[in-house]
């Protein structure tokens, strides 16, 4: 009897599937994301300090206030979303065209110049109130979104590697999103000083404007998202969640823990690297630098999403992301030391804009292991916590993640800025219009070579000790999920 050829033997495909035209789809939602988050978390606070003048303590004190709102008002769009039953668009989805003008909006609020109003535009204290509001505004609408975004991708399928594929295309798109301010928004929001045309300053038209072109840019982004994605997985058609025993049991959750302590740093990190901006201007006084540093921090990403399904289909997501931290901890490490011992020269020097370029290019390389696969260790942990209590909690878990990423920015901002006026003494009204000022422009570097070095060192710590879910304790918690989800469509259809 002659053997089949590998040809005729029967190849399984899970039930839920997807290819990569769907995680092309889901990666424009979070370049949408990106457009405003990553304009308003890099740029923001330079448009509060240079352009309202608004001194860095008050601007530190407005994130901190606002973040203390996002403690009451991101658990409250948790349970929203997660109480709502699917309609015919799904359970998450239609978020994405309900609120994607909104969040569009409140983004661009934020960058418009109340200064210039007759009047009452003179009054710091008015001026002050108004970019509470915006701002505020803004976050609960981007956590009306985000939230049943980040949802969706546990639902659109259950296949390990199809989260894997959502995760490494969600890193894409994000890196899309994110990269378009960062490379762009420099040549546009700043002009040259009148008073000396060899320094740049922060131009409002010019925020304005470019906050416009990301407003617009998000809109069409999450709608193509909205149709081009498909929830598969079948979310109960009469939700009964009991929103405090999810809540209380996420807390004695270790992988939970460790997923939302690890998001404070992370998203810490990344808005602490917003501070930059300050380093560029005033310290290499090169704001154009800021294209070479995105540049060098999302290419080594572009490369690993390549490898990256492959490497954690092979070592598991845990891993590969605490060996990524680990490299990231040790690049940063070293540049705060190069720092520290002054081998760093300022304004233009061509070795120290070389060396802190090549630092970023290794930070980028080992951090792209961490990023691509963030979202997928994310969906890891909602399937432990049901398989652990019964209870899915999508929306619950994520925004409380989602709280926890906040909560990370809003460290990075208050203690970055006042570090930078406590420590740096940055003056608003000599600062913004000026380049290298030795004593301040030093403390500059330190502050942005010291916190990164010992973030990324905390990041490698608990991705290597404390985050237990390893790629052999995850296969069993993967087949109880799909079993689960098979006879819950079961039972649907039946009806």
């Amino acid at each position: 009897m002659s053997k089949k050829s590998k040809k005729d033997k029967p190849v399984y495909q899970h039930p839920n599937h997807i290819g990569l035209k769907e995680a092309m789809g889901y990666a424009l939602g979070d370049a949408g994301n990106l457009f405003v988050l990553t304009y308003v978390s890099s740029f923001l606070k330079v448009f509060y300090t240079d352009v309202l003048l608004i001194t860095p303590g008050n601007v530190a004190t407005l994130f901190l206030a606002t973040r203390l709102w996002d403690a009451i008002n991101d658990p409250i769009w948790g349970g929203i979303v997660a109480k709502r039953p699917p309609g015919k668009d799904g359970k998450f989805r239609p978020y994405l065209k309900w609120v994607a003008i909104p969040v569009a909006v409140a983004q661009l609020l934020c960058f418009y110049n109340f200064t210039t109003i007759p009047k009452i535009g003179s009054n710091p204290t008015i001026v002050l109130v108004f970019a509470y509001i915006t701002y505020i505004a803004f976050g609960m609408m981007y956590t009306g979104i985000n939230v049943p975004f980040g949802s969706l991708a546990s639902v659109i399928t259950d296949e390990p590697e199809g989260r894997t594929l959502l995760s490494t295309f969600r890193a894409i798109g994000g890196g899309i999103g994110g990269a378009a301010p960062l490379l762009v928004a420099p040549f546009i929001i700043y002009k040259k000083n009148a008073a000396d045309p060899t320094v740049k300053v922060a131009d409002a038209k010019g925020m304005f404007t470019f906050a416009a072109i990301m407003c617009a840019c998000s809109i069409v982004f999450y709608f193509a998202c909205y149709a081009t994605t498909k929830e598969r997985v079948k979310s109960e058609a009469k939700p009964n969640i009991n929103m405090k025993q999810a809540y209380k049991a996420m807390f004695k959750s270790r992988p939970f823990i460790v997923l939302a302590i690890t998001g404070v740093l992370i998203s810490g990190q990344l808005q602490f690297a917003s501070l930059n901006q300050y380093l560029f201007k005033n310290y290499f006084v090169n704001t154009n630098l800021s294209v070479v540093g995105t540049v060098a921090q999302y290419f080594p990403m572009a490369l690993m999403i390549l490898v990256t399904p492959t490497l954690s289909k092979k070592y598991g997501k845990k891993e590969l992301a605490g060996f990524g931290s680990m490299f990231a901890a040790f690049a940063a490490i070293a540049c705060f030391v190069m720092g520290a011992i002054g081998k760093f020269k300022p304004e233009g020097d061509k070795f120290t804009i070389v060396v802190f370029m090549a630092t970023l290019f290794i930070i980028g390389f080992g951090y792209s292991f961490v990023s691509i696969t963030n979202w997928a260790v994310v969906a890891d942990v909602i399937d432990y916590q049901y398989v652990k209590t019964g209870i899915k909690s999508e929306s619950a878990i994520y925004a409380v993640y989602t709280f926890s990423r906040k909560l990370g920015q809003t460290i990075a901002d208050y203690g970055g800025l006042m570090l930078l006026e406590k420590y740096a003494h940055y003056d608003v009204t000599q600062m913004s219009n000026a380049g290298y000022v030795p004593g301040t422009s030093d403390k500059i570097l330190t502050i942005c070579t010291l916190i990164p070095a010992i973030t990324y060192t905390l990041i490698w710590l608990l991705y290597r000790f404390g985050y237990p879910l390893t790629k052999e304790k995850l296969e069993p918690i993967y087949k109880k999920v799909q079993e689960d989800n098979e006879a819950l469509a079961v039972a649907e259809t039946a009806e």
